[in-house]
This record gives C-alpha cells, structure tokens and sequence, in this order.
C-alpha cells in the first residue's frame, strides 16, 4: 500500500493538494507514526478533481488553444485549421493521465477498506463518487484522443481499448455508481472540505451521474442509436437530474499559478469572439441593442439591413462565412442578449467587464489601426468577427482583424480567477432532453418544453431573463438561416438583400447575402428544423465552459454551422479545402481529435499500434472518432 500511495503522489505533482501528500508522505516517512487507516480516500478524490481544474501551462494549452479553438467558442487559428503542438498535447496528455492515477488510487483504497472492514460509513459513497468522476475523466480524456486503455491507469499494463469499449464502461460505471449510493449517510466534520464541486452532498454527485449518463449516451446517437436511447431512458427516468443552478458541477477558480487559477486567465491569448458565434448571434432573437446597450452608444447602432463596409483588398473571401469581405462599422441592430455579456464592444473601456488584458501593454485600449494602402481605421463601438485560416496578401495589409483592441474580446470576470468554472449546467440537461423527444426517445417532457426551459435557464445564469419572452417568440433568422421560436420551421430564402458601403470609394450597394448552406447536415437544405434550433442554444448557452462539448456536437452532428477557414493561400494542414470547394462544408475540413503524444510510441510501441489499430484510420487530427459524424 505504502508503494501504491508513494507512487501516486509522485504522478499527481501539482494536482493532490498538499495536505494530501504530506499525508501519504508522513506514512512513508515513518510507518510508525500512522497507521494505513489514515490514508484517506477523499485526499485522492479532491486532488484529481482540483488537478482536472488544470495549471495555467495546461489550461491555456488544452482548455484554450485546443478546446475552445476547436468549439469555435473563440477566434483562433492552430487546430481549427488543422494545425497541432505535440509539446502541448504531451502536457494535457500527462496530466490527465495523472487524474486518473488518482482517482483509482482512491477507489482502490476505498476497495480495500471496504474488503478488510475498516471502511468508515461514507468510505462506499466515496467509492461511487470516485467512480463517477472518473467515468467523466476517461470521457474527456477520449473525446480528445480516442481509443484509451481503461486499466492503464490502475498499474496494470495498458491494453488499449476501442472508443466503443471505453463508452460502454463508463456508461456501466455511471450506472452502478448511482444504484450504489446512499443519500442518507451523514458526513464527518470537514470531510466537504474535499470535494471542490460539491462538499460530498450525495444527492447532488446522483443528479451529476445521471445527467452525465445522458450526455454520454447522446454521444453515441448517431452509431449506435439503441444504446444510446437505452441508456438516455434509464438515466432521464431517475428523474434525480441537473435541473436547477443549484445542482451546477462547478468549481471556485482563484488568481495565481496553481491547478485552481483560472483556465482563461492567461493575459496574452485576446479570446476574440469568433465568427461561428457571431453568426449565430447576429440578428437572433429580435432583442435590439438600443434595449441592451447604455444610452451613449445608440447612436452607434446600424439599420437591421446594412452589412458593412465592404475591403476587397483587405479582408478574406475564400470562405464560406455569409459576411467574408465586409468589417461592420458599428453595432447590430438586434443580437441575441447573451453577446454583449461575454463579449465586451471594442472601446466601451467604462464596462466594468471590460477586459485589460494584456496589462503589460496597451493593445486592449488601441482602438485605432492602419490598413495599408487604406489608412486609419477606427474600431470604436464596432462588432467584428474575424475568419481563422490564411488571409494572404489581405491580412497582411489588414492591422485590424486579430488585434485585441479593435475587436469584440470575452468579458474580464472570465479571465481573473475569480469564477466558477462550469462542468455541467441545466441548460445542458434541457436541451439534451429536447433532442432526445425530437428523436422519438421516452422524456418527462416535451421537445419544445425541454427547449425553451434550457434557454430559460441560460438567460438566468447571464442575467437578461427580461427578454425572454420577447426571444422565444422571435422568427428572425441569424446569419445562418436559424430563429428562436420553437414552432417557426419555415426555411430561408437562399439569400437576403444587405446594402453595403465601399470602403475605398464610399459608394453605396446592395449586396444578396447568402444563408450559408451546411453540407454536413442534412445535404445543407435545413437550417431551421428543431435539431438546428437545440443545437444552436446549446452552444450558446455553452460559452464559454463547455467548448470541449461545443467540438463535441459539432463532430457528432455537423452543428451548429462552422464556416470554412479561409484560404487565400492553401493550408497544409487542411489539404482537402482548396479554391473549387470552399463555399461546402466537408467533415475533412474541421479538426476531429488529437494527435497521440509523441512520446507514447516511443514509451509503449505495442500499445500505440494497438491504439490506431482501433482508431481505425491515421493518428491524425482529421482521422473522426468512432461517435463523430461520418
């Protein structure tokens, strides 16, 4: 046991807190100071949980330039344009692995008491809570790579296992965890103290389990339809699920450098809004911007069918994006109400939202750029959102497009440690529940009941429930040919008339705007029907926590609709795009996984092979996983 524990500690550096460790430490030290006994199994749980809320060097990595660029939650070339770091997949790699070290180190202490009967009479329920997390843990660490090796992570030699195998055990580990949990035990004085997420509240650990079996189950929709309706059934029939912001997995995030800092804390990454987003934003809900913004910038506000200034000399075209080739000038006329919570107008510096960042410079506060062979621009109250991919020639004369000053960047109180990061919210329960009814399975309510309650419950959390009404009622279609209202399915035009400015010769025009046509869905002729609608709202309501599960759907459905990184010069990582197919959208075209670290083959040769064996295609970022959208 002393080996078990010594190694452990040795793995999770940096993840167990140090009262964990000096714990395991004291007893290596000298066996005679304390018995085997206390060693407690909630000083492994709390480490791998804080060790998951990830160091600056890995969140910034993994939750940031992987996740959230992946999701399309924010503006970011690198892997959504196929490009790939193994430095910074070998640190997320290591370090999830190390979670996972821990947390079977406390369910095999857990066993272990429990089989010698020295088991205390909360050590089953942390056994269960243990086994709950780490199903979340294997899901995570496999919706990044793949195939995994289920036992590897319990000193025993690693087998990899098919991304179908590793589903189907940690849906059976859901399961049994919950049928084995005891509400009613009572909790020791301080023992809360070691779970971040929930202070040990059993009732809350089930709702978690069960909603997370949902979430999983709904993974696998689209291969293995009766498993994933089997196991959707079970677990919403609990009717012990996620329901209200009071059952929200979260956990405190604090300033520093340590496990808890902040994931989206690290100054120099802008986190502009990215044009996925913006798409879906823009014009969705028939909320005005005179109704959400203060008085001083309505004047500032656009009519409802004006695009822009059109750069054709400075702004990417080779893209499928509805607006590439024009900068907006000011703000929408109506927006959805969430926008301007998480991301704050360019020059409104008297937000109290407004992030700083970089304070080490004065790039947030630049509001003034140069376009060469254009001259000055200023982005002043302005709403942009900036195509990832080459821009060649045009964005090498266009100063505005990535810089932080100039456009629209995620709001301070997600960058300053001081939130609560999110693993699991209502909204997320509701709107699994509405695409569940939609395909026929058994739910407690109705497809637009679940619907329209997960837009309520993200109104909440950002605080613009006034709206609301007025939202679930609207028929204006976004940029991408989506409404709100649940029963407004009338499709789009396949255009709709903009006027425009030139910039270069201030003349005035009419411009036909496509409505983007998503080949990955349906041969790209719906972008209205109610699996657009849900999955629309739960990416939005999705940002800017969950980009992981953002990527998620995106891989498994085709949505919501993600625009074509542009190409005005080739991407080597993104060989499939070229100049005759950009206007379609191609599963080869969207980042599907990640690399396995380099140092695995070098490490476990049988067991990398083994492991694209089961990929079933190259250890490549464009190589789908089994679940994703084929």
């Amino acid at each position: 046991m002393k080996a078990i524990i010594k190694s452990a500690c040795l793995v999770l550096t940096g993840s167990l807190l140090l009262q964990s460790c000096s714990k395991f430490e004291e007893i290596n030290n000298d066996p005679n100071s304390a018995s085997e006994g206390q060693v407690e199994v909630e000083y492994a749980i709390n480490g791998s949980i804080t060790g998951a809320q990830m160091n600056p060097d890995v969140a910034e990595r993994s939750f940031v330039l992987y996740w959230k660029t992946a999701g399309r939650q924010h503006r970011q070339g690198g892997l959504s344009s196929g490009g790939y770091d193994d430095g910074w997949t070998s640190a997320y790699y290591n370090q999830v692995s190390g979670w996972l070290n821990g947390i079977n180190l406390a369910i095999e202490l857990a066993e272990k008491r429990m089989a010698d009967n020295s088991a205390k009479p909360h050590t089953k329920n942390l056994l269960q809570v243990a086994r709950i997390w780490r199903a979340y843990l294997l899901s995570e660490a496999s919706d990044n790579f793949g195939p995994l090796p289920i036992e590897a992570f319990q000193s025993k030699n690693p087998e990899f296992n098919s991304v179908k195998e590793v589903y189907y055990y940690i849906l059976k580990e859901l399961t049994e965890a919950v049928a084995a949990i005891d509400e009613s035990v009572a909790n020791p004085d301080g023992l809360s103290n070691f779970d971040p997420a929930y202070g040990y509240n059993y009732a809350k650990w089930v709702r978690y389990a069960n909603s997370l079996r949902m979430r999983l189950a709904m993974r696998l929709s689209e291969v293995d339809t009766e498993k994933a309706k089997t196991e959707f059934e079970a677990a919403v029939a609990t009717g012990k699920l996620i329901t209200e912001a009071d059952h929200i997995f979260k956990v405190q995030e604090k300033p520093g450098w340590d496990d808890l800092t902040g994931v989206m804390s690290r100054e120099w990454n802008a986190q502009l809004l990215s044009a996925t987003l913006n798409n879906l934003y823009v014009g969705l809900g028939g909320i005005p911007s005179q109704q959400q913004l203060p008085d001083s910038l309505h004047k500032y506000i656009k009519p409802a069918d004006y695009v822009g200034l059109k750069f054709a000399n400075h702004m990417a075209s080779m893209t499928n994006d509805p607006v590439a080739g024009y900068w907006f000038d000011g703000l929408q006329q109506t927006i959805d109400p969430r926008a301007y919570k998480t991301f704050i107008v360019p020059g409104q510096f008297n937000n109290p939202d407004f992030s700083p960042y970089p304070t080490y410079t004065n790039d947030a506060k630049t509001v003034k750029r140069n376009m060469d062979g254009f001259g000055e621009v200023n982005a002043s109250f302005t709403w942009n959102a900036a195509t990832t991919g080459d821009w060649g020639e045009k964005g090498a004369k266009n100063f505005l497009y990535t810089y932080p000053g100039t456009n629209p960047r995620l709001a301070q109180r997600f960058r300053n440690s001081t939130s609560q990061r999110i693993f699991f919210a209502p909204w997320e329960t509701y709107f699994l529940m509405a695409e569940a009814a939609v395909r026929g399975w058994a739910t407690p309510v109705s497809a637009q009941n679940a619907y329209e309650t997960g837009v309520s419950k993200s109104f909440e959390y950002w605080g613009v429930t006034q709206f609301l009404s007025t939202y679930l009622a609207s028929q204006d279609y976004n940029r991408a040919g989506t409404s709100v209202r649940w029963t407004h399915t009338t499709e789009p035009g396949a255009t709709h008339a903009m006027n425009y400015i030139d910039a270069y010769t201030k003349a005035p025009g009419t411009a036909n705007i496509l409505y983007p046509s998503n080949t990955l869905y349906k041969n790209g002729t719906v972008k209205n029907d109610a699996l657009t609608k849900i999955i629309t709202q739960k990416f939005i309501a999705q940002v800017p926590w969950l980009p992981l599960e953002a990527w998620s759907d995106q891989r498994r459905l085709g949505l919501p609709f993600y625009e074509n990184p542009a190409i005005e010069r080739p991407l080597p990582n993104l060989p499939a795009l070229n100049a005759g197919n950009y206007m379609t959208s191609d599963i080869r075209f969207f980042p599907q996984r990640l690399r396995y670290p380099s140092g695995l083959p070098n490490s476990n040769a049988e067991g990398y092979q083994q492991a694209v064996s089961l990929l079933e295609g190259a250890d490549a970022v464009l190589t789908p996983l089994w679940w994703a959208k084929h």
